[in-house]
C-alpha cells in the first residue's frame, strides 16, 4: 500500500543555472555596462595609435597655419 492513501507528492522543480547561462548573462551585462559608459553607436576597441613620427604633408599637422 502506498503512503498517504495513494497520493504522491509532487516535487517543485527548481531551475539550475548552467555554465552556459552564466556566461551568456555575464556577456549581456558587460555589453549593457559598456553601452552606458560609451553611449550609443560603434566604438572601436583595437585601434592602432598613430605614430608621432609618421610623416604627413597636411598643413594642419605641420603646426603651421596659413
Amino acid at each position: 500500500m502506498l503512503p498517504n492513501n495513494g497520493v504522491m507528492k509532487q516535487r517543485k522543480r527548481t531551475k539550475s543555472i548552467t555554465m552556459d547561462d552564466y556566461i551568456k548573462a555575464a556577456k549581456r551585462g558587460q555589453r549593457e555596462a559598456e553601452m552606458e559608459l560609451l553611449g550609443p553607436g560603434f566604438h572601436s576597441k583595437d585601434r592602432a595609435h598613430k605614430s608621432k613620427k609618421l610623416y604627413t604633408r597636411k598643413q594642419k599637422h605641420k603646426g603651421r597655419e596659413l
